[in-house]
Order: structure tokens, then C-alpha cells, then sequence
């Protein structure tokens, strides 16, 4: 799945979108998505000049997004109609930070789907090293709600 596909997904757009591709989806079960992080990033202005880290709430946004798009896939409910919020974070843990120059992976799985509520558990990694993780929950909200 391409950043078209993703944008047509996701309401998210720049400087919030912080998933790039897609390059494994089971619906139902998985997703393998990453994010190449640049020295562009505007967060990198204040987070911090001298001593560049992703802001660990920016890598669960990430891990956010994936299962927002594992949900979609899964489900299929229409993009227009529809939007997903993030309820809570459970287990949430921080393991490194994420530099410039780094690809963040993020893997999720499907633990729960139960009517509109969603319980997954997100892997974020660089390299091969978990830098955070955490159990996400999230509903699929009508738009105008």
C-alpha cells in the first residue's frame, strides 16, 4: 500500500502522517508498515535542536496509524463516512529513541474486534531493536458524530 492509498485512508496529512508504506497486510490478523524519519521533520526544530529524537508519542501515533489502517482493511468501512479515534494505551513502553536517518517499522496485530471497538498490539522498531510498544484501543466513529 502506497502514501496514496494511505492518504485516501487516513484523515492524517503532514506533518501528521507518519506512516509511509505499507508492505504486509493480512486483514484481520496484521500489518507491517514503516516511516522513514528525516531531518526535516518539523518536530525536530524543538525535540531537541542540538540532540534530534522523535517525540516518543509521535512513534504510538505511528503505531496508531498502522492499526487505523489494519481496522480499515479489516473491516472495509468507507473512508468518507468514517473516521477512527484512539480510546486508550495500555503496556505502553519506550525502549530507544528514534534519530534522523532511521526507518521506524511498525508492526500491529489484531488481539480483539468486537462492534465498533478495536484492541491491538503495536511494535515499533529501528534496525531490528524495539524503540516502544504498546496495546491500543480505538473505535470507528462516524465523521459527523
Amino acid at each position: 500500500m502506497d502514501i496514496n492509498r494511505i492518504r485516501q485512508i487516513l484523515p492524517h496529512r503532514y506533518p501528521f502522517l507518519l506512516v509511509d508504506r505499507v508492505v504486509e497486510l493480512d486483514p484481520g490478523r496484521r500489518i507491517l508498515a514503516y516511516k522513514n524519519v528525516t531531518m526535516n521533520e518539523k518536530f525536530f526544530e524543538g525535540h531537541f535542536p542540538d540532540h534530534p529524537v522523535m517525540p516518543g508519542v509521535l512513534v504510538i501515533e505511528a503505531i496508531a496509524q498502522a492499526g487505523a489502517l489494519l481496522a480499515h482493511e479489516t473491516e472495509g468501512f468507507g473512508c468518507e463516512g468514517k473516521v477512527i479515534y484512539l480510546m486508550g494505551l495500555d503496556e505502553v513502553r519506550f525502549r530507544q529513541p528514534v534519530r534522523p536517518g532511521d526507518k521506524l517499522d511498525i508492526e500491529v496485530e489484531l488481539l480483539r474486534h468486537k462492534g465498533k471497538i478495536w484492541k491491538e498490539r503495536g511494535l515499533a522498531s529501528v534496525d531490528g531493536q524495539k524503540v516502544a510498544e504498546c496495546i491500543l484501543l480505538a473505535t470507528v466513529i462516524d465523521r459527523e458524530a
